[in-house]
């Protein structure tokens, strides 16, 4: 929906109408990462669902999943990324645009955003920390540990201190681009962003914890050690896996070289494909 509907909304053979792909761009813009994330909370509060002895699920109600929404705390992580992601794209255009009136209203869209975020983001943190974790013994036993993902932290000092860099980096660019006008703020909350989310996953998994673990049978909970295949398949992985840091200079490279010219309304009148 995002990529057709940035290509085709202005175009003189819109059948559907400007505002129709604007529908689709605000659905796919807003719904896209809070239902995800929300789904993504699960790895800490927990689904509602068991294996049988063949490892099919069956889920414990007939939502098939949907309770996620009735969770506080999944709402908050969703809508948490929700803003973070709209403060990160006001950053971004602030980067990106050579237009002094949008970057103002990017500025005044990020102060919104940004404290939207923090206050949602501080409400799961606070409450995933001081709650209970679905902890893994060396038998494999699932059970409830109280402080689980804080000890975690705790105990994987590393993890910790990327958390914090990435929470640094995220306020870093927020600050300086609310505060200082800085233009600069996304290359700060970009990588930021990525820190803390692959932390967060890092506490999820690792240390003895359930990484998709089930509130209504612990037992059927996934770890590291029941899901992982054969060993064939995971050393296939480790392989593909030393390709990563390329990936990630590829991206780096990409929008890099996507932001060194600015855009600018005279580049648009020039370029009908520089969405």
């Amino acid at each position: 929906i995002q990529a057709i509907a940035y290509e085709y909304r202005s175009k003189p053979a819109n059948v559907l109408g400007k505002k129709t792909f604007d529908i689709f761009l605000l659905i796919n813009g807003i719904f896209g990462p809070f239902l995800i994330v929300a789904a993504v909370a699960t790895f800490f509060t927990g689904s509602q669902f068991s294996l049988d002895y063949m490892n099919h699920v069956k889920w414990a109600n007939n939502w098939h999943g949907l309770e996620v929404l009735t969770d506080a705390r999944n709402l908050a992580l969703g809508l948490a990324v929700l803003f973070l992601v709209r403060s990160n794209g006001s950053m971004y255009i602030i980067n990106s645009v050579k237009d002094e009136d949008l970057a103002m209203k990017a500025n005044r869209k990020l102060m919104i955003n940004a404290v939207v975020f923090l206050v949602f983001f501080l409400f799961f943190m606070v409450f995933i920390l001081l709650s209970e974790g679905f902890a893994v013994d060396g038998d494999g036993k699932v059970t409830l540990e109280k402080y689980k993902y804080f000890k975690n932290f705790v105990q994987m000092p590393l993890v910790l201190v990327l958390f914090l860099a990435g929470v640094t980096g995220v306020l870093t660019g927020i600050i300086i681009t609310i505060f200082r006008r800085s233009r600069m703020g996304i290359w700060y909350s970009g990588p930021g962003t990525i820190l803390a989310v692959f932390s967060l996953f890092l506490i999820a998994g690792f240390n003895g914890t359930a990484f998709y673990p089930s509130a209504y049978d612990p037992g059927s909970s996934l770890t590291i050690r029941n899901a992982s295949s054969s060993h064939f398949t995971l050393r296939t992985m480790m392989y593909v896996s030393f390709i990563i840091p390329f990936v990630f200079w590829y991206i780096w490279y990409a929008w890099k070289s996507i932001s060194r010219k600015k855009i600018s309304e005279e580049s648009l009148d020039e370029e009908s494909h520089l969405y």
